[in-house]
């Protein structure tokens, strides 16, 4: 699922109320399980919060593949008795979806399936090729004929064109192709397959159930199934998965892991375990170093709920100050909707938040939030805390400025509409309605993930957001700005004659 913009694709509005960057998805698979789609489904449900728009499962029976895909969330899509009924088969595979390019159209859920000479495969992947316009592109001219606007499906059909003979030389073939961040699972007739992209930007996780493997984008999801945390898939890793065997290849040219830093500071649950750090510890030493960092005289400490939570204790520790649940969050309200008017947009934001006036009232508040995108949520927090007896309300980010998008399947907004991107720091405490704000220093960050200061040269992580020094090339966005710079062609007259 593509986050490059494109006039030929079709994108889904984003609620203006929610400024949180959104994950594209999660993927799970599971081999040589009896019901196999049932533990698919139970480790879905863990990954619910990578993607929220649409799940799918496939099953593979022995003889011939099941497929599901449904908008809206797993409960909802994936439930009863009759589900491994619907699924059979003992290896399945599974995948949640928030989209980005190609909108909220079931024909661009997944896992994505094709019938090839070699027999069936089906896909599910997180992540964003940055020359998927490239290639898509490149396929069209050769007669390709694509069901979807998702980049998943460039994988399928370049398995399809490689003129390799097994299908696991196909599958390196294929990825050879592409640029940019991807964890993906595949199911063939006799295969399970988990793949890591060269610079390990998203996550994948191999576990171990009863002695048959299992894969997912968070440890969480083993955890829910009652599965054996084995290790990272790493960084440019192939794990291939036959009848008695678990085979690791390295098909891609050697180079430094550079995973994604915003795995920890939001999109992984607290309860995960990601590259071999837990998200919650990493959390809360962002906000032991805040705290050192940007500290300031208030009275309370209060978590944006529910991500910033573990950055406040953290903050709260460190400076001694009083922790308490001054917001308190809704959580059987879904996705808030769009509201026509600015006055009733301001008014549902209570769906979600509610002020806790006991803890408020009168009282310096410090806000800790994990991060600031746009600042749409920020102020209207800021505001609904002060009209709860707030006397001063000030705010820290648990992250650096986030002054550049995403390419590699973090949907963020452009950057003209980043807080960050072209304001200093007193311009965004105006802006915000605050008394004072702060934000995460960018070696803070790496200190609170154990890696000590950033390396300029060989950065340890993937951090673009927050430096503009992007891992990978980006090829559909350099071609967009060559065709948006390039002069309109000339008509001459005398051409026909």
């Amino acid at each position: 699922m593509s986050s490059t913009q494109s006039d030929r694709l079709v994108f889904p509005q984003r609620d203006p109320l929610d400024d949180s960057p959104r994950l594209e998805c999660g993927v799970f698979g599971i081999y040589d399980t009896p019901d196999a789609s049932a533990f698919v489904a139970l480790g879905l449900h863990a990954l619910q919060h990578r993607g929220q728009e649409a799940c799918g499962i496939a099953a593979f029976d022995g003889m011939r593949f099941h497929t599901e895909r449904h908008l809206g969330h797993v409960g909802d899509a994936f439930f009863g008795s009759d589900l491994t009924r619907r699924l059979p088969g003992s290896s399945a595979i599974g995948h949640t979806r928030y989209s980005t390019a190609g909108g909220s159209f079931l024909r661009n859920g997944q896992p994505m399936f094709a019938d090839l000479k070699t027999g069936g495969v089906a896909i599910a992947h997180n992540g964003n090729l940055t020359n998927f316009l490239a290639l898509r592109d490149a396929l069209v001219a050769e007669g390709a004929i694509f069901q979807s606007t998702s980049d998943s499906e460039v994988i399928l059909h370049l398995i399809a064109h490689s003129r390799k003979a097994r299908i696991v030389d196909k599958f390196i073939d294929a990825l050879s192709q592409v640029e940019g961040g991807y964890a993906l699972v595949a199911l063939t007739n006799k295969k399970l397959i988990g793949v890591r992209d060269p610079l390990g930007i998203r996550p994948l996780v191999l576990g171990d159930l009863k002695g048959k493997p299992v894969f997912a984008s968070e440890t969480r999801a083993l955890d829910m199934i009652g599965a054996r945390f084995v290790r990272d898939v790493e960084h440019g890793e192939m794990v291939v998965v036959s009848e008695g065997c678990v085979q690791s290849l390295r098909p891609f040219p050697a180079a430094q892991a550079r995973p994604c830093v915003f795995e920890y500071v939001y999109f992984a649950m607290p309860d995960s375990v990601v590259n071999g750090r837990s998200v919650y510890e990493v959390r809360k030493r962002m906000g032991n170093r805040l705290a050192q960092e940007s500290p300031a005289d208030v009275d309370v400490i209060v978590p944006v709920p529910d991500s910033g939570v573990p950055a406040a204790l953290g903050f709260a520790q460190e400076s001694g100050i009083p922790y308490e649940m001054g917001i308190i969050r809704n959580h059987y309200v879904g996705r808030t909707f769009i509201q026509p008017s600015q006055g009733a947009r301001e008014q549902s934001v209570r769906m979600k938040l509610s002020p806790n006036k006991s803890v408020l009232a009168g009282k310096r508040v410090m806000l800790i939030d994990d991060s600031i995108v746009r600042g749409t949520n920020s102020v209207r927090v800021v505001r609904m805390v002060r009209e709860a007896g707030a006397r001063e309300v000030h705010l820290r980010s648990a992250s650096p400025q986030i002054k550049w998008p995403d390419f590699y399947g973090i949907d963020m907004p452009d950057r003209a509409d980043l807080l960050a991107a072209n304001r200093t720091l007193p311009e965004m405490a105006d802006l915000l309605e605050v008394d004072s704000l702060g934000f995460l220093s960018v070696d803070g960050l790496y200190w609170a993930m154990g890696a000590g200061p950033r390396d300029t040269k060989r950065p340890q992580f993937t951090d673009h957001y927050f430096t503009g020094d992007y891992p990978t090339r980006l090829l559909d966005r350099e071609n967009a700005a060559r065709r948006d710079a390039a002069p309109e062609p000339q008509l001459s007259f005398l051409e026909d004659a």
